[in-house]
């Protein structure tokens, strides 16, 4: 019996095998392999499929560390102009391949605001999930497979260009999403660039500088110069865009110190609803607990008149209606009598759903007291509220229409409120119906709006408190407002960038839900302070530029403008960027300055000539081979032939081979004679 061996044992890695596929897309396994010559169908395999950019030869070996988005790039760019001079057909494919990277470039960009806009969208994320659950009805957190697919899809685009196709369809999608159900949102960008806008810019300055080293290294190999003088021009309007970047950078940080007000109050949005379950008596202690100077909540009215505490129009998402009313669990929560909402328990949800991932860092106790709270009505959070002489903001909820209380929700609402024994001076009365007969009534309470309104209109309704979100109140409205001595709250406000921007704008107060967050932060997180340099140098030269009538009209008044950007830049911040210009100028001119030299000795070659040499060697030495094969058959025949006449002489055909073989010559001549040293 006969027993065959395997010429090839493969072991099975598979690691390996996820890793390559993962990170490089190599699923088979001759793509694993470290051999440059590994073969498929006659063509040496690239270790990723280049799905963006250039479509590079087959017998290119791109390396994902050698050929990222820029080099990329680059790279494609390069070919595209090389195919005026490439002589072979296969050149003339390269045409369409700077579309395709001008769209992988549009990807990368749409993809680094839109992991931008959710990584500034962190003070949000509570509401975006409370969004989802209005359309899904079930409580989750969205914003993780969000922040999971726009991180691995940018570091494919970044560093592997794949995926191209389905990181921007996905983008696209997710940006029409947002900008339908969260539309508002997109204020946050502008807002964070008012934190982040200066040192984003040292951080692309220093991205662009370094880059100036792909860029010079490129330039200074290539032989063609329209490819090195668009480069050039190109990586240039980036670098000088750059440079002038901060006359355009406004932030209410950037001032003197001297100027900055006190601290805002902080008010408790619904408590403290990442240490409690919101809206419930102990949220509201616990805010307390975190030095907050007032309450904020949201109130409905029972079928029987008591107005109580609720964020929802349903009761299924805070409570356990479904389990002790099941067949009620959908009905608005205005329909049940506070009897039944005694009922239900308000805390355990908060211990399941984990709503802001912080139930492991509550004590054994606190979980204990949360698993026992109940609905909270709007008395016992006015007598605390008075006990702790804290400042009462609520949020009044209108019943349906077939609601008992319909049309007496304000009488009825302000009644709890003089029942309860609050002083008036500490109740922020926010509803707009019946306002005038309420300050009748009840002249004592803070009127408040949460609409933004003209100053004339807001003095004539007796309103001297504003409650707005962060994105509804520029910096220069807020000093407006402030003028006219009407405050200013914002909501939600749980990030200290956004507190601290809030700050240095002069806002009175904010509401947040992360009070025992903004409690640490005593001081804006960063103040660029005045220094006497940047106006005292350039105040003089814009006055005496500005007096020489050499210069014509529009230049002089552009030259003007410039003067005046420069001069009302706070000095420390103008002396940090000018500096930083510089030394980025002068490490890019030295970087050019050293690929030059270092690219000066190289001898210079032609790939492509490389290549059709190469060719020329393999279909020569095939030519050979097939050659040699006929001469051996014939050699055969005639041997046989031989035998029967001895007397003919095989020297014709030993000096035929010869011939045959000096007649084509080996691949090493072939490479001196076209003046490639190997």
């Amino acid at each position: 019996m006969v027993k065959h061996q395997p010429l090839q044992v493969y072991e099975r890695q598979l690691c390996l095998s996820c890793i390559t596929g993962i990170y490089g897309c190599r699923w088979k396994r001759y793509q694993r392999s470290h051999d440059d010559t590994t073969k498929e169908t006659g063509h040496r395999v690239a270790p990723f499929p280049v799905e963006s950019g250039c479509s590079f030869s087959p017998n290119d070996r791109i390396v994902p560390s050698q050929h990222s988005l820029f080099t990329g790039l680059i790279l494609c760019f390069d070919r595209v102009v090389a195919e005026r001079t490439c002589l072979d057909p296969r050149c003339k494919k390269h045409t369409w391949e700077l579309l395709w990277s001008i769209i992988l470039l549009f990807t990368f960009c749409l993809l680094l605001v839109w992991f931008y806009f959710w990584w500034e969208a962190h003070n949000d994320y509570n509401e975006f999930n409370w969004f989802l659950y209005n359309r899904s009805g079930e409580w989750s957190d969205g914003t993780v497979p969000i922040l999971a697919t726009t991180a691995a899809g940018f570091t494919y685009i970044a560093f592997l260009m794949i995926g191209v196709t389905a990181a921007l369809l996905t983008t696209v999608i997710g940006v029409i999403s947002v900008n339908q159900t969260w539309g508002q949102e997109w204020d946050v960008i502008p807002i964070s660039l008012q934190a982040t806008g200066p040192f984003l810019h040292i951080g692309a300055l220093a991205a662009v500088t370094a880059l100036s080293w792909i860029v010079a290294g490129q330039v200074a190999r290539s032989e063609k110069t329209m490819f090195q003088v668009v480069v050039v021009l190109l990586y240039l309007s980036v670098l000088l865009g750059l440079y002038v970047v901060p006359l355009y950078i406004s932030s209410p940080c950037i001032m003197d110190p001297s100027t900055l007000k006190q601290r805002p109050d902080v008010i408790g949005h619904q408590g403290a609803p990442m240490l409690a379950p919101e809206n419930t008596l102990w949220s509201f202690q616990r805010a307390l607990q975190m030095n907050v100077t007032g309450l904020e909540a949201d109130v409905a009215i029972s079928v029987d008149g008591v107005p109580f505490l609720m964020h929802d129009r349903t009761l299924r998402r805070t409570t356990d209606v479904g389990k002790v009313f099941p067949d009620r669990h959908m009905e608005d929560a205005s329909s049940f009598n506070w009897t039944d909402l005694r009922q239900l328990n308000a805390g355990q949800w908060f211990l399941k759903d984990d709503p802001f991932w912080t139930v492991h860092t509550l004590s054994w106790r606190e979980k204990r007291l949360i698993a026992n709270q109940s609905v909270c009505s709007l008395e016992q959070l006015l007598r605390l509220a008075s006990y702790h002489n804290s400042t009462v903001v609520f949020r009044l909820r209108r019943p349906p229409p077939e609601h008992p209380c319909y049309d007496s929700w304000i009488n009825d609402t302000l009644q709890a409120v003089q029942e309860s024994g609050v002083p008036q001076s500490l109740v922020m009365w926010t509803p707009d119906e019946h306002r005038a007969q309420v300050r009748q009534l009840a002249p004592g309470l803070i009127q408040t709006s949460v609409e933004k309104r003209r100053l004339q209109r807001l003095h004539l309704d007796g309103i001297s408190q504003l409650l707005l979100r962060y994105n509804q109140a520029s910096t220069k409205e807020i000093g407006n407002f402030s003028q006219s001595n009407i405050s200013i709250t914002l909501y939600t406000i749980n990030e200290p960038w956004l507190y601290s921007v809030l700050w240095c704008s002069g806002v009175s107060s904010v509401s947040s839900e992360a009070s025992h967050i903004l409690k640490k932060v005593p001081y804006p997180i960063w103040l660029m302070p005045a220094l006497p340099i940047c106006s005292t140098i350039w105040g003089p030269c814009m006055t005496t530029c500005g007096s020489d009538p050499g210069p014509p009209a529009v230049v002089q008044e552009e030259f003007n403008l410039l003067g005046h950007l420069l001069s009302t830049r706070p000095d420390e911040y103008c002396l940090m960027w000018v500096s930083v210009d510089i030394i980025s100028f002068a490490v890019v001119i030295g970087i050019f300055i050293f690929q030059k030299y270092r690219t000066s000795g190289m001898r210079s070659y032609n790939p492509e000539q490389i290549m059709l040499s190469a060719a020329a060697v393999r279909r020569s030495s095939r030519d050979l081979n097939v050659m040699k094969e006929k001469l051996i058959f014939s050699d055969y025949v005639m041997c046989r032939g031989a035998q029967r006449r001895p007397s003919l002489s095989r020297q014709p055909l030993e000096l035929g081979v010869k011939e045959v073989g000096n007649g084509v010559g080996s691949a090493e001549e072939l490479y001196e004679d076209n003046g490639y040293d190997y």
